[in-house]
C-alpha cells in the first residue's frame, strides 16, 4: 500500500520549477518593480504546493501532540492513584492514632479516680472458642500480675486474671457463663451476686428475692464480698427487670459498664500495694488526680466511686 502523502518524481521536479523560479524573482525584484504583478501571481500558485508539501509534517505533529500527551496522561493517572492511595493510608492510620489515643487519655482518667496502684496492659489475643469469654493481655509475673487480679478498662470492671505467663496471662471476663461476682445497688446498698450468661452484652443476677428495691438504670457496683474485686467499681447497668407473681424472685438482666468487645487497653488492679513494688506502674500526682476527678465526665469509672 503506498503511504497517504507519496508524491511522483514529476511533481516534485515540477515543484522545484516553481521553486527556483519563485527565488529568481525574489532575487530580481529586489532590483526592479516591473516584475511585482507576475511575482505576486506566481506566490499565489506556488503557495499550495508549500502547503501541501508541508500536510505531512503537520500531521505527524498533530500525531505526536495527540497521542504522546495521551500516554503522559495515563502514566501521570497512575502516579496520582498510587499518591491518593498513599495519602488515604496515612489518613486512616491517623484516624486509628487519634482513637487509641482518646482511648488511652479514658483509661488515664479512669486511673486517676482509682486509690489502688495500677498498671496499664494491652490486649494481645482472644479465645477462639465462642463459648468461652477469655482474653490475652500483655502482662505476666515479671510484672507482678497474680492469679485472680481484677482487671478493668476505662468504663468498668471487666473480669479477673485465671492464669499467669512470665510475660502474658489470661483474663475470664465477667460474661463468661462461669464467671460470678458480688455486687450491690449503687443507690440502696442491696446486694446480688452478677453472673455472666455467655453473651458479651449480658449479665443477670442470681437469687434476687421478687421485694427487692431494684430498678432499670440502677448501678451495680463490686461489693468487696469474697475478697477477690475491690469495693465500689461499676460492673453494669441494669436494663430490665420482670416480676413473676408466680416466682420468688426477679429476672433481672444488666449490661457490663466494661466495654467487653471493644477495649483493647486495660488496668490491671494492685489493691494495698505501694506503687514502687508494681514496675511500669501509673504514677499520679494528688493534685493532678483531683483535678482530673472534678473534669472526669460522668459516664467515666470516676463517676460511679
Amino acid at each position: 500500500m503506498k503511504p497517504l502523502f507519496a508524491r511522483s518524481s514529476s511533481a516534485t521536479s515540477r515543484a522545484s520549477i516553481f521553486i527556483l523560479i519563485m527565488v529568481v524573482l525574489v532575487v530580481v525584484g529586489l532590483y526592479t518593480d516591473r516584475l511585482e504583478p507576475l511575482r505576486e501571481k506566481l506566490v499565489q500558485v506556488v503557495t499550495p504546493f508549500y502547503q501541501i508539501t508541508d500536510v505531512p509534517s503537520r500531521v505527524n505533529d498533530w500525531r505526536k501532540d495527540t497521542f504522546v500527551s495521551h500516554a503522559d496522561l495515563k502514566i501521570e493517572n497512575e502516579a496520582l492513584k498510587t499518591e491518593l492511595l498513599i495519602h488515604q493510608r496515612k489518613l486512616q492510620q491517623l484516624a486509628s492514632l487519634a482513637a487509641e489515643n482518646v482511648r488511652l487519655r479514658q483509661l488515664v482518667n479512669a486511673s486517676q479516680m482509682l486509690q489502688d496502684t495500677v498498671l496499664i496492659a494491652e490486649l494481645i489475643g482472644v479465645s477462639p472458642n465462642p463459648l468461652s469469654h477469655k482474653v490475652i493481655i500483655n502482662r505476666g509475673t515479671v510484672d507482678g500480675v497474680f492469679k485472680g487480679q481484677p482487671v478493668l478498662d476505662a468504663f468498668g470492671l471487666m473480669g479477673q486474671v485465671i492464669e499467669v505467663g512470665e510475660t502474658a496471662s489470661t483474663v475470664l471476663l465477667i460474661s463468661d457463663s462461669t464467671h460470678g461476682i458480688p455486687v450491690q445497688v449503687n443507690r440502696n446498698g442491696v446486694r446480688a451476686i452478677a453472673e455472666g450468661t455467655g453473651d458479651l452484652n449480658s449479665l443477670s443476677l442470681r437469687h434476687v428475692s421478687a421485694n427487692t428495691d431494684i430498678r432499670a438504670g440502677d448501678l451495680l457496683v463490686s461489693s468487696g464480698l469474697g475478697a477477690r474485686f475491690p469495693v465500689g467499681y461499676p460492673v453494669a447497668e441494669v436494663l430490665q427487670v420482670v416480676r413473676d407473681p408466680g416466682k420468688a424472685f426477679l429476672t433481672v438482666i444488666a449490661k457490663p459498664m466494661a466495654r467487653l468487645d471493644r477495649s483493647r487497653h486495660l488496668l490491671l488492679v494492685f489493691e494495698n500495694r505501694d506503687q514502687a513494688s508494681v514496675p511500669g506502674a501509673l504514677s499520679v500526682p494528688p493534685t493532678q488526680a483531683n483535678s482530673s476527678g472534678q473534669s472526669t465526665s460522668s459516664n467515666s469509672m470516676g463517676g460511679a466511686r
